[in-house]
């Protein structure tokens, strides 16, 4: 199996191109930092910006009572997820507890208070995401939340 080198500015190579440097943890930081930012601001076109055109996403709720699961390739086919999302679940107080980054893989635990649109109830919910950055844009998505 070949190892593969996060780039900047080009694309996945084996170990022979050393010539690109690998995108660093402080971009991969800024990017995310960024994406939450424009989640809690409700910004759909700079949410849809930090993703690659053909990422995968994916949400799962671990509540037995109410499982949710979504899962959606491409950004033209997540996009309207996303607008439902934001449209739908207004997020406040959020707070990124710890961000954990790899190469390319980050794990994200952070908390909001979420508070659907339809019912005005606002829940404190857990999230985890796992995330996977190449080429300075996030190409797999997996978030898992818990309504606390």
């Amino acid at each position: 199996m070949t190892n593969f080198h996060l780039c900047l500015g080009g694309e996945i190579k084996g170990n022979r191109s050393r010539d690109r440097r690998k995108m660093g943890r402080t971009q991969i930081d800024r990017l995310l930092r960024e994406l939450y930012a424009a989640r809690l601001s409700g910004d759909l076109n700079a949410v849809c910006r930090a993703f690659s055109p053909d990422a995968v996403f994916r949400i799962a709720s671990a509540s037995e009572a109410n499982p949710v699961t979504i899962e959606a390739v491409g950004i033209d086919e997540f996009r309207p997820l996303l607008a439902f999302m934001i449209k739908t679940f207004k997020l406040a107080d959020l707070n990124i507890c710890t961000m954990d980054i790899g190469d390319a893989h980050v794990k994200v635990h952070w908390r909001a208070n979420i508070r659907p649109r339809n019912t005005g109830a606002t829940v404190l919910t857990e999230l985890i995401d796992l995330i996977d950055v190449r080429d300075g844009r996030i190409v797999n998505f997996i978030e898992v939340f818990v309504p606390r």
